[in-house]
């Protein structure tokens, strides 16, 4: 998921929740029309109850940055995964311009993510108009499954019996990241997409630069 940390535990995760629980997590699943140049939200799900309850809508806000910063960088027709710190974000561009974007931690098996996302993406496109993605908002855009969709995969052994033939997935190249930093492009830097960001509000805007300012570990996922 995306999150960004002022020190340590500046975005802490519930004292509640078992360490077994946090080694294999989903944070969000989204849906997105990568359009001519920019890219926008569609439909997302959401999960971020591990995070400290006044750092939610930050965090959340910054998973959309990320999940739209994923899709720009993504030619169509292509599968990427990107390692930030514990996280990764899995990210589909299909040759229609649909897009999804899973971010999880890093012990999530990463086929498990790329069949959730085959699957979304198919049924997205059955169930929503083409000629709504590119007007189209999560206020707008009638599909109701992602929720759901998130809550069933974060057990990924019982998602995986829902999974599609693998051979399927292993033809096709996934493209692997260390960082976000790897995806930008020559000259740019990642405080000027925050700054410039319509999805970030003020609050989280000064959040990440209160974070860049103390030269604390900060990261974006």
């Amino acid at each position: 998921m995306l999150c960004v940390e002022v020190g340590r535990g500046a975005v802490e995760r519930k004292g509640s929740v078992s360490e077994g629980d946090f080694k294999m997590r989903l944070y969000s699943l989204s849906v997105l029309y990568k359009g001519d140049p920019k890219v926008h939200l569609l439909k997302a799900a959401y999960d971020v109850s591990t995070f400290s309850f006044f750092q939610r809508s930050s965090v959340q806000e910054f998973m959309t940055f990320t999940s739209q910063l994923l899709a720009e960088r993504s030619a169509p027709g292509s599968r990427a995964s990107v390692k930030e710190q514990e996280y990764i974000c899995h990210v589909c561009v299909r040759n229609d311009s649909l897009a999804g974007v899973v971010i999880a931690d890093n012990e999530y098996p990463q086929r498990v993510c790329f069949t959730l996302l085959d699957k979304v993406l198919d049924e997205f496109s059955t169930q929503v108009e083409r000629i709504d993605w590119p007007s189209g908002s999560p206020a707008t855009i009638n599909y109701s499954a992602l929720d759901s969709y998130l809550s069933k995969y974060q057990n990924p052994r019982e998602a995986d019996a829902m999974s599609k033939v693998q051979a399927e997935l292993d033809e096709t190249k996934i493209i692997l990241h260390n960082t976000m930093e790897s995806l930008l492009l020559r000259g740019e830097k990642l405080d000027d997409l925050v700054s410039k960001s319509e999805v970030l509000g003020t609050q989280s805007k000064a959040f990440y630069k209160t974070a860049r300012k103390q030269n604390s570990c900060c990261e974006i996922m």
